[in-house]
């Protein structure tokens, strides 16, 4: 079987604590939206604050990928989570004074955001070139899309458990599963293991620009659609007097993308990653059709279920064109690039839906989950019949048998 493979392959403690090492990023935006908009009473500026966050999650994101290729996940994780660490309790402080402040601390809150998502992807690419099971990369990518989904179940459950202690409680679990997780999980992998020698900076390979471009806007997409759903789900639960249930109501659509996620490991060879990215972005559209129909028929948690179901299998196409783009030394800068895609749409999202909850309740922040969707089908389209230049990314996915 393709996951008892892949199981043999890293350390026995790799995988708890590889997941619990995402829950931080799982937790912190909807626990920012929900602090910020307890301290300032505005879903308009906490859309704000959250987005400011995820701009910078996206502008750090590719610095921290640089300096990975550099000088390794071990050291730089183990700065950042620190560094995260300081930032939140920073963004705590922050939201008993202005309004500026907040602003300020949201932005070092993401810019210091560890990239355990890119960097575990990396890990995996080079240990399994490595050890020469290419193969396995496929299943671990399912593998990493289903922790990634399970990680926004429960992520969100905790802050949904933790906001009616009081708004600032999310935010302190962010920092004890950083202390706890996040840290040991970055000293736990070798500085360069399954790493290739160094490349001198006068040869580094140059980065694919369009390619890169493309997957970095179609990340975008997906992530309007996470910013989409947050602030939809928030306004849900407050105009149904119980905003405790908002992180409850969000985990929920991470179940049915878990479950997808795994089952992307199955995914027949003769299933192309062409097809795979062309069907999976009308699917996601599908979804968030789906969010505006439910919210209209007052079944909310059964469309948010339901939509989740489009995510993963969209998202692990992504993945596995970029980790196929990729330079083999310039490995964790191209993934942080079009990883930080995901958060700035998700800020982009988090914006737009804010201020269309405070005149149009949640209908009008479900309903840029659509629009950003049509703008992930039509990136889609234009990359299938425009862009020529791909043929190895969209050669046949092979799968372990």
């Amino acid at each position: 079987m393709a996951y008892r493979s892949l199981l043999r392959v890293p350390d026995a403690g790799f995988f708890p604590l590889g997941f619990l090492a995402r829950l931080p990023y799982a937790t912190s935006s909807l626990a920012t939206l929900i602090l910020v908009r307890a301290a300032s009473g505005s879903y308009a500026f906490a859309g704000l604050a959250a987005a400011t966050q995820g701009i910078a999650i996206a502008v750090g994101g590719p610095v921290v990928g640089a300096l990975s290729d550099r000088h390794g996940h071990r050291s730089i994780g183990a700065v950042m989570a620190v560094a995260n660490i300081v930032a939140l309790t920073g963004l705590v402080v922050a939201s008993h004074t202005d309004r500026a402040s907040m602003l300020v601390a949201a932005a070092l809150a993401g810019l210091t955001q560890p990239q355990v998502g890119p960097m575990v992807r990396v890990h995996w690419s080079r240990l399994l070139h490595a050890r020469d099971q290419q193969v396995l990369m496929p299943t671990a990518l399912s593998y990493e899309a289903t922790a990634d989904e399970t990680s926004f179940i429960v992520g969100p459950a905790i802050v949904g458990l933790l906001t009616p202690i009081g708004p600032t409680a999310p935010t302190v679990a962010a920092m004890v599963l950083l202390a706890v997780a996040t840290l040991p999980f970055a000293l736990s992998l070798s500085q360069r293991a399954g790493m290739r020698q160094p490349t001198p900076k006068t040869s580094r390979t140059p980065l694919p620009r369009r390619p890169l471009a493309a997957m970095f806007l179609a990340m975008a997409a997906m992530g309007a659609v996470f910013g989409a759903v947050q602030t939809g789900v928030t306004a849900f639960a407050d105009g149904s007097g119980r905003p405790g249930t908002a992180g409850l109501l969000y985990a929920t659509f991470g179940i049915g993308s878990a479950l997808a996620g795994a089952a992307c490991a199955w995914l027949p060879p003769r299933f192309t990653l062409r097809h795979r990215y062309m069907t999976f972005a009308a699917t996601l559209l599908l979804g968030g059709l789906t969010l505006v129909v439910g919210d209209r028929l007052h079944a909310v948690p059964a469309a948010v279920a339901i939509a989740g179901v489009t995510v993963a299998p969209y998202m692990i196409s992504l993945y596995a064109l970029t980790e196929r783009l990729a330079p083999p030394d310039r490995a964790n800068v191209t993934m942080t690039i079009v990883c930080g895609g995901g958060p700035l749409g998700t800020a982009a999202g988090q914006a737009l839906a804010g201020f269309l909850a405070d005149s149009h309740g949640s209908a009008g922040a479900f309903l840029v989950a659509p629009i950003a969707a049509t703008a992930a089908l039509l990136l889609a389209l234009a990359v299938l019949f425009a862009d020529r230049r791909l043929p190895s990314a969209w050669s046949p996915v092979s799968t372990p048998g």
